[in-house]
């Protein structure tokens, strides 16, 4: 079977090597510009309070021994350097060992990263990306041909991606069955992108037939991955289209993109005329040790996988090397979003002047359609939307993100796309609100010019302001 032909597999690994570095970029990138004021010294959750009372056993990092906005900056952009090298295909030029040390160095920065990033590293992505980098260290470079081993590891990835995701839908929210949930997902999504208006209001036989063909792509495709070519090659372009619709229709930081790099492995693009050398006797071995171990390490994922009681995006090892994975096990069928405003009267009135501040890419001004800002990763954004579902989500750290605003911080500032008051002004009070959103008509829109309209549900957080010492 042409499936077992590792060599016809060299532009393939080519495409999927490149594609990964990019994705790298993109989350070292993230963390770079964002870290100061979720997890830097005087962040909503800094490192500090979790390395205190975490073992590094539990959550091994190179900031488990020391940390610093400055230390986490160089870190960070240590990784934006080691991807950028990659992305230009610095590895094909090294000899084969070296090659897997610089692929080994991004994920290695990158687990330090997700293993103190608490809350706001929470998603199936981060463990995705550390699951495939640790992979990617071991395809080889252009010296070798890619091994059978890691080819398959690779497209067992995939599947539990797509699989995993396609059960947890199945055995969840009712509507998944019923083929109805995609009436509410694009209204409700964590973060519309600047389409999603527009596949909310296609026709409801549109919706159902969109239903029906992620249980197909999910549920039945992941098996043909497994299948000789070309069948493996029309199985993976299935879930890369499928992973592009998702792009157009929302936000969903690099989690479409890593499984499009997934899936490019799979793809059969043979190199006319070109043999790779026999792989050395050492490089074969570690191979056949890493997939065992990978192998062994997939029990506690298959199980789950098969369980009436399956769990989404979990990492069972303290490196995220084998994985569960999932998304949307239950719609949500009303948008509610918390709105922050802030004023500088010297008593909070209810009809006083309050401003609202305007996140980057979370719903709030009723006129500004949603921008396209995946594969990049809004993290307080993110956690913005799980707050409105519950205050639960945001108990560690709502309080310190109003403290932060009340003073003016600039690095959380940064965060947002607007504060309604000048650096050298901060607001006396603060307060939030909850919102009930959902999308204009076509008629409303004409007559409005806004995309959503709001209805307010009820208080979030009563005004509040810093103590008197504090200010």
């Amino acid at each position: 079977m042409d499936w077992f032909d590792a060599s016809a597999y060299g532009w393939s690994r080519l495409m999927f090597q490149r594609a990964l570095a990019a994705v790298y970029l993109v989350a070292f990138l993230t963390a770079l510009l964002q870290f100061r004021p979720l997890i830097g010294e005087r962040g909503l959750l800094p490192v500090a309070r979790l390395v205190a009372r975490m073992p590094f056993r539990h959550a091994p990092s190179v900031f488990q021994l020391h940390f610093s906005d400055r230390f986490f900056a160089l870190w960070a952009g240590t990784g934006c350097a080691v991807s950028v090298a990659l992305l230009a295909g610095a590895d094909s030029h090294l000899p084969l060992w070296a090659g897997m040390l610089l692929w080994l160095l991004p994920w290695a920065l990158y687990l330090s990263i997700v293993n103190v990033g608490q809350t706001w590293y929470a998603f199936g992505w981060e463990s995705l990306l550390l699951e495939v980098g640790f992979l990617a260290v071991f395809l080889g470079n252009d010296t070798v041909a890619p091994p059978v081993v890691v080819l398959f590891l690779l497209r067992w990835v995939l599947f539990r991606v797509e699989f995993g995701a396609g059960l947890i839908k199945l055995r969840g929210d009712a509507c998944w069955r019923k083929l109805t949930c995609l009436y509410h997902h694009h209204e409700t999504q964590p973060m519309p992108g600047p389409l999603s208006w527009f596949f909310h209001h296609l026709p409801r036989p549109v919706h159902r037939a969109e239903a029906a063909a992620n249980h197909v792509t999910q549920l039945v495709v992941p098996f043909f991955l497994f299948a000789p070519q070309p069948v493996a090659s029309i199985a993976a372009c299935l879930m890369i289209v499928t992973q592009l619709w998702l792009i157009l229709s929302g936000n969903f930081a690099w989690l479409n993109w890593i499984t499009i790099t997934l899936a490019l492995s799979a793809v059969h693009l043979p190199a006319a005329g070109h043999t790779a050398p026999a792989a050395p006797l050492w490089f074969e071995v570690l191979v056949l040790v890493v997939g065992a171990l990978l192998l062994a390490l997939s029990y506690r994922p298959v199980r789950n996988l098969v369980s009436r009681r399956q769990v989404m995006n979990r990492s069972f090892d303290p490196l995220h090397l084998v994985n569960t994975y999932g998304a949307f096990g239950s719609v949500s069928r009303v948008r509610h979003e918390i709105v922050i405003e802030g004023t500088a009267d010297e008593v909070p009135r209810a009809d006083g002047d309050w401003r609202a501040y305007e996140f980057k890419g979370k719903p709030g001004d009723p006129r500004r359609l949603p921008r396209q800002f995946a594969p990049y990763h809004l993290r307080l954004d993110w956690m913005m939307w799980f707050a409105a579902l519950s205050p639960a989500y945001a108990e560690e750290w709502f309080g310190r993100l109003v403290e932060r605003l009340l003073e003016n911080d600039r690095a959380t500032l940064r965060l947002l796309r607007r504060s309604p008051f000048p650096p050298d002004a901060p607001p006396r009070y603060l307060r939030a609100r909850l919102y009930r959103y959902r999308y204009t008509s076509w008629r409303e829109l004409r007559e409005t010019g806004a995309w959503w309209e709001r209805t307010f549900v009820r208080e979030y957080l009563p005004p509040t302001r810093l103590t008197s010492e504090r200010r």
